[in-house]
This record gives structure tokens, sequence and C-alpha cells, in this order.
């Protein structure tokens, strides 16, 4: 059995919503078509679909299967599109979004050279610190960092990236280093929320505690709060490519190093799973490497 075509024949099927229009869509007979599904089934050893005279209804098996084949026929299809894109020159808009600060740092800086490798693209980027409907504001591609809701958005994850729990050396001089995260009750936290946050999270022995902690100063953005940090004002906890160059510089110290989370994903998402435009996939491939040049910014010796 063709197990390829199989798969091809039960989505059409599934799609078609009868198996004689799924016939018409293969540009096969019904007969064959029939066959290719009770062949499929045996093989697998359960029933896809109810049938009746009137209607086909797919069961639980068939629902958890119809999935993996959407996901297995779509990456055989983008692997095809991908080899054919490689012979086309990328070409048109291209919008895409990430949150200010990341964007700021690490996806405008990889746009120049990208640019110019490709120079029939025109990109505008939107940096923005809110989730953005891709769809509906017109957006071909989003940068998104964290795990991420279950949606209609095709992701793939790019990198990661730390939360690191970072002060000044004066400050860690004055008051001492804390040793585990329940000191943090007795430090003066910078919080960087717009949500007025008061926990922050770590984990110890593979199980994640949340920690309560209370400062003179919140946040709705991260610049001043890293400058407050600076200052000696406090403790704060970021990302790590949102302190990079104060660690590098010994204008801030990391703590707690052992009870850090693991990291978080670095995702490009974009709204739909057909075929994408040669500039889309020339992006994705092209942010990919020049994320994997700031790896030590993103997770240090995570």
């Amino acid at each position: 059995m063709d197990k390829l075509r199989a798969m091809q024949t039960f989505v059409a099927i599934v799609d078609s919503g009868t198996l004689s229009k799924a016939a018409g869509v293969l540009g096969s007979s019904l007969p064959s078509t029939v066959r290719t599904l009770a062949t499929l089934e045996a093989d697998l050893g359960v029933r896809l679909l109810n049938r009746t005279t009137r209607r086909l209804s797919l069961t639980d098996e068939g629902r958890m299967y119809l999935a993996s084949c959407r996901d297995i026929l779509g990456a055989i299809d983008q692997a095809e599109h991908r080899l054919r894109a490689r012979r086309e020159e990328p070409s048109g808009l291209l919008t895409m979004t990430a949150p200010v600060l990341f964007g700021q740092r690490h996806v405008a800086p990889a746009l120049i050279p990208f640019l110019e490798r490709y120079p029939k693209v025109q990109c505008r980027l939107l940096l923005l610190d809110r989730v953005v409907n891709l769809l509906e504001e017109g957006v071909d591609v989003g940068i998104r960092i964290g795990h991420l809701d279950d949606s209609n958005l095709i992701a793939q994850q790019v990198s990661r990236v730390s939360r690191v729990v970072v002060a000044s050396p004066a400050y860690l001089e004055r008051r001492g280093i804390p040793q585990k995260p329940a000191d943090l009750a007795q430090e003066n936290c910078i919080r960087f929320s717009g949500s007025g946050r008061t926990t922050w999270l770590f984990q110890e022995r593979g199980r994640e505690q949340r920690i309560a902690i209370g400062g003179n100063l919140e946040c709705n953005h991260g610049a001043p709060a890293i400058d407050a940090c600076v200052a000696g004002l406090g403790v704060g906890q970021f990302l790590r490519y949102q302190v990079a160059s104060q660690l590098a510089g010994g204008q801030l110290q990391e703590i707690l190093h052992a009870y850090k989370v693991p990291p978080l994903p670095i995702s490009v998402v974009y709204p739909h799973a057909g075929l994408l435009p040669s500039r889309i996939s020339a992006f994705v491939d092209w942010i990919k490497t020049e994320f994997r040049k700031s790896e030590n910014d993103f997770v240090g010796d995570a």
C-alpha cells in the first residue's frame, strides 16, 4: 500500500464530505477510493470513518489520525516548496512584528544583511509589546517569546531564552547575595510587568515554585527597570537578552542561577500552513541562522 497516497485519500474524503466527491478531487474511481480507505483502516487496525448511506463522520481515532496526516502532508508540501523556492528570488512586501526591545536588539539588525542578500524584498517591521493578530492586522510573520497558546497559527521554534535574576555588584555588596529564592522576600525587587505580577518563577529539584516579591518600583517597560537595577536600587528578573550587555560589562551580576527554570522558546509564527511565499521561507531560514549567533545573549551557560 502507498501510505502517502492513502493519507491523501483519507484527507480528501474528510474534506470533500463524500467518497464520490473525493474520488473526483483525486481523479480516481469511486471503487478505487473505497478500496484505498478500507485498506488503510485494515492496515491501521481501526475504523477511521463511520459510514452510512447519508453521511460520513470521523471516529475518535479518525480525528487523531487526520491531524497527523495533515501535519505529515503539510511538511512534505513545505519541503518540496522550499526546494522550488530556492530557484526563485524572494520578492515583495514582508510585514513582520516582534517585541520592542527584542526587535531593536536582534530582529532589526538581522534585517539589514537579509535585505542586502534579497534586494527585491521590502520589509515592514512593527515593534509592539502586545500579541498581534496576524490575520486581522495583515502581518506575515511574528516573533513570539514564550509558550504559545493553541491557535491556528503555524509556529517554528528558532531559539530559546532564559530568565535571569540580577542585581548590581554595589547592591549585592551592601545587602549580601541571596542564596535561595525565598531570600527575595527580604529584597527590594524591581517589577517589570504591566499586569502587576507579584511572583517570580523558579525551579528546585525539578519542581517549579513561585516566590512572592515586593519592592518600591514597578515598570511596564524593560529599560527603566534595568536602569534601576544598574543604579543599585534593587533586584530584577529579566529575559537574559534584555540584560546581556550589562552582564557582560559587569554592571549587573546574575544570582540564584541554580534555581532558574528551563529556557522559554523563541518562535516564528505565521498564519497559514499552505505554501509559503519564498520571501517568508527565506526570512525564517535567515533568522534561525542569525539567532544561533546570539545564543550566548539568549541563554548564556544555561
